[in-house]
């Protein structure tokens, strides 16, 4: 009889920490993800330009919205139940029930306000739009109920294959001529094959449930779609007003910067989707101590990046626009040094809004979003039409910033909410030195190129990382103990 033996190597990874495995797991996805979709971006913005590329992200934002209406809080909810571990197969058919219920509503409201929707329907993208929604109800389903048990590498595997099929199909479809059709319909094309990946490794099964677990997962998913509903605000209600006040190409320009302020996400995101469950858990066995610690940690961790990455796109941001995806897009400069700031403000806002949720807390999540998402669209109602894509960078970082604050009170009364100081001191002291090394480069080397832009951004990445290493022994041993358990060699300089 054949018996499957792990490799060397996957059992070394198997014997690291579980949350540490995970994070690991969820980090390589996540830059595998960004990586790729950086790439196609670029590809995109030099084929079709800021117009079609524009009009492909006002689909993304009206998916993202009915997307949300067909979920309606319940994927959330969903995964929190599951995770609990009571009741499991009696949660995911109530869960299946419910989600495929709303995506009729969904798409029923969309073909009503659909003659109001010119941009969207002129673009010839709306069958596209509803085939997504149908799709996406199948891989929602597979996915959160994944999710729910644990299999947070399976997910993210699943998250990395959508962006790998995604990207396949729109480069091949750009090729042939079609457009923003392609696009759209490579976004429908991961969608799906994400969701049978997915659908392979779910081991629920229908049974039967009770009122009472469809009433629990409506007592979560009010709060849930609530607070979601605030995050899409942050996300695509920009997008959605630059289009409504501007034009298509704007859209473009606009999320092309926002999208290279991404990377400064990677170990959030990651962090974000790992710990989610571990939380629930913890917080289920009052087990506060480790949440406090773990939250800590993932604020460390997610500085680590973000602080370098907003010093270094304020120096080399207006060169990286210009070189990555053309000239048209260089404009985008004023509006991407403002959402550099964002995304570090997002740390917070995203971390302790998670640690809300998973806490059973999802009230207190949306009250604080709900006063942020107020002030968001008044100001991106007033700043778009008077300073445009840059009007709309300024509303989003006042919103993120006053999201992120009223998070921290409402968390802080029922757990301590830290930061290490000693930590991010020193990932601030590496970042300003990094960004000394970068400026007096940029004058002793023009920036007239492509390679010599590059040549700054891995010299002042080196500087951080080598500089880091030698300041802060916890972050040193840290890495190096985990470098050690994948078998990665550790140089002896450090």
């Amino acid at each position: 009889m054949l018996v499957f033996r792990p490799s060397g190597y996957l059992a070394r990874i198997m014997r690291i920490d579980p949350v540490q495995r995970q994070s690991l797991i969820s980090l390589g996805s996540t830059i595998g993800l960004t990586a790729i979709g950086f790439l196609s971006t670029m590809y995109f913005a030099h084929v079709v330009g800021p117009s079609i590329l524009g009009a492909y992200f006002l689909f993304v934002a009206y998916f993202s919205v009915f997307n949300l209406i067909g979920d309606g809080g319940f994927g959330g909810a969903a995964v929190k139940r599951i995770s609990e571990g009571e009741d499991q197969n009696a949660y995911f058919t109530a869960f299946i029930l419910l989600r495929v219920a709303l995506t009729v509503i969904s798409v029923g409201f969309l073909l009503i306000v659909q003659p109001y929707l010119v941009k969207l329907t002129s673009s010839g993208v709306l069958p596209w739009l509803i085939l997504a929604l149908i799709v996406s109800t199948f891989t929602n389903i597979a996915s959160n109920s994944v999710y729910g048990r644990g299999m947070v590498g399976i997910n993210q595997i699943g998250s990395l294959i959508d962006t790998l099929v995604r990207i396949l199909v729109q480069v091949a479809a750009v090729v042939l001529g079609y457009g923003v059709a392609g696009l759209a319909g490579g976004f429908v094309a991961g969608v799906l094959v994400s969701g049978l990946f997915n659908f392979r490794f779910l081991d629920l099964s229908p049974a039967p449930f009770r009122r009472s677990h469809i009433a629990s997962l409506f007592a979560f998913s009010v709060w849930t779609f609530l607070s979601s509903s605030g995050y899409l605000v942050f996300s695509y209600a920009d997008t959605i007003m630059i289009g409504h006040f501007m034009t298509e190409a704007d859209i473009g320009i606009y999320r092309v910067a926002l999208q290279l302020t991404s990377i400064a996400t990677f170990a959030t995101i990651a962090l974000h989707t790992t710990l989610y469950p571990k939380i629930s858990y913890w917080g289920k066995q009052n087990d506060l101590s480790s949440v406090e610690r773990a939250l800590a940690r993932a604020f460390t961790y997610s500085l680590l990046l973000a602080v370098p990455v907003v010093a270094g796109g304020w120096l080399l941001g207006e060169r990286l626009l210009y070189f990555f995806y053309g000239a048209s897009f260089a404009a985008g400069a004023g509006a991407l040094a403002i959402l550099l700031l964002v995304q570090v403000a997002h740390v917070f806002m995203f971390l302790q809004t998670m640690c809300l949720n998973a806490l059973d807390r999802p009230q207190d999540s949306f009250r604080v979003t709900a006063v942020a998402v107020a002030a968001n669209i008044g100001l991106n109602l007033l700043l778009i039409p008077a300073y445009g894509i840059a009007g709309a960078s300024a509303a989003t970082l006042v919103t993120m910033v006053l999201n992120a604050t009223l998070a921290h009170r409402a968390l802080s009364r029922g757990i301590r909410v830290w930061i290490e100081p000693r930590a991010v001191g020193n990932i601030v002291f590496a970042a300003l030195a990094m960004a000394a090394v970068v400026i007096g480069y940029s004058y002793i080397i023009p920036l007239s190129n492509v390679f010599v832009v590059l040549g700054a951004v891995a010299l002042g990445g080196l500087i951080y990382i080598l500089l880091l290493l030698r300041i802060d022994r916890g972050i040193h041993d840290e890495l190096k103990d985990l470098a050690g358990q994948l078998g990665i060699p550790w140089p002896r300089a450090l």
